[in-house]
């Protein structure tokens, strides 16, 4: 793995430096510094206004979903090309996350199992902004065990009837499109009874409840349907074939998420930067700086891994099980971080909103978002199983319930 631009690299990184140069939305500059993971200094529908504006900026030059094919709304560039623009782009990264689902999860599975005609029309308009997608999977009895859902389709001639509950569902309540697993075959075993589509969230049948979490905000979603019609036309995959797609989706959820997770270092840092406590300065303790060093050392580690797998995926390689690696150190990371940064801060530690300190203000909000962090896109310990499985290839879990029809499997009261 060499990570010295090439000559073509580096005319590819002065382009986009150019570029980005000229076009990049300057007057955000401030609210896009204030804001952090977890924190947002942008009002929902403002967010939403300028991120929409940015895409479409970036589409019309062709700047957006780089290693996408030119026909679907990329530019068919390398998986180190888009490290490159994701690298200059920066700051201005962040407003692109609306748009991380449908990108990183929704877009993968729509290339390997939609119809041509099917990408034709709904890659572009993903591409630029123009419809966000989400992820309809988790159900109150299937988090961890997605193969749990319960959530019911039935066939009626060309349609089929959708009837069930999804929770967790990030982005729904502003989602046009969005890819749904459901229970179609309750007399097979959970893993093979299961059927997956892609659906528009303003059928008829379909209701979203906003979950208002603990720092606030309500980007996750209860999403109840009732009588729900979906066309067999938008059915991914063969009829009971719902896991295998569902994998094709969840692998490339952790390559979007594990290898370019946040951690709240660079943040951290910058406060123990202008940070005082009783004994001097904060980076002249001695306590502080070994855990500043311990985490400097995951986070380079972090960063190589995901650089190793860019990498694998320049030669060819697909998103594989190792990507679960980046999220389980990040998720703790930045909890770790989080509580370090209140610790430090004692009474003031408690500030949120105070505009003058808006660098401390991003703690208390990033650690109350890093518990929701550690649970979506697969548990701690959901992944820590497959990397011990399929990483390390260690015995797996006892599953009772594997050859059970799902009917038969016991879900409690």
């Amino acid at each position: 793995m060499d990570l010295r631009d090439t000559a073509e690299q580096h005319a590819f990184r002065q382009e986009a430096r150019q570029w980005i140069a000229t076009n990049a939305p300057r007057h955000l500059d401030e609210k896009l510094a204030a804001s952090s993971f977890g924190r947002s200094a942008f009002e929902p529908d403002e967010y939403i206004r300028e991120s929409k504006a940015w895409q479409a900026r970036k589409a019309d030059a062709g700047w957006a979903c780089l290693h996408w094919p030119e026909q679907y709304g990329g530019r068919d560039a390398t998986p180190i090309q888009r490290v490159i623009w994701a690298q200059e782009e920066g700051r201005y990264g962040y407003l692109s996350s609306l748009y991380i689902i449908g990108h990183g999860m929704c877009a993968p599975t729509l290339m390997a199992y939609a119809s041509e005609e099917q990408k034709r029309r709904f890659l572009p308009p993903m591409a630029r902004g123009d419809e966000i997608w989400c992820q309809l999977f988790s159900e109150p009895g299937a988090g961890s065990d997605l193969a749990g859902i319960s959530t019911r389709a039935r066939r009626d001639g060309d349609e089929w009837v959708l009837d069930g509950q999804k929770v967790w569902t990030s982005g729904a309540q502003n989602s046009d499109w969005g890819i749904i697993v459901t229970r179609s075959d309750p007399d097979r075993p959970k893993h093979k009874g299961m059927t997956f589509f892609f659906l528009d969230m303003r059928s008829p049948g379909i209701e979203i409840r906003p979950i208002r979490q603990a720092a606030g905000d309500a980007a996750f979603n209860e999403v109840f349907l009732s009588g729900v019609r979906v066309p067999d036309a938008q059915r991914l995959g063969g009829v009971g074939d719902g896991w295998s797609v569902s994998i094709t989706t969840l692998m490339n959820e952790r390559a979007a998420i594990g290898t370019s997770m946040a951690t709240g270092f660079d943040e951290l840092l910058a406060l123990l930067g202008e940070l005082a406590l009783e004994s001097g300065p904060a980076l002249d303790d001695g306590e502080v700086r070994c855990r500043v060093a311990d985490w400097y050392v995951r986070a380079m580690g972090l960063r190589y891994t995901g650089y190793r797998s860019i990498t694998a995926l320049a030669k060819g390689g697909l998103p594989g099980p190792e990507n679960s690696i980046g999220k389980v150190v990040a998720g703790n990371m930045m909890q770790e971080i989080a509580s370090c940064a209140l610790e430090l801060q004692e009474v003031d530690g408690v500030l949120v909103e105070d505009a003058g300190l808006a660098l401390r203000a991003k703690f208390p909000r990033m650690l109350m978002r890093s518990l929701g962090t550690r649970i979506e896109g697969g548990t701690d310990e959901i992944l820590k199983n497959i990397i011990a499985e399929r990483v390390l290839g260690l015995p797996g879990d006892v599953r009772v319930d594997r050859d059970v029809p799902f009917r038969e499997v016991p879900r409690g009261a």
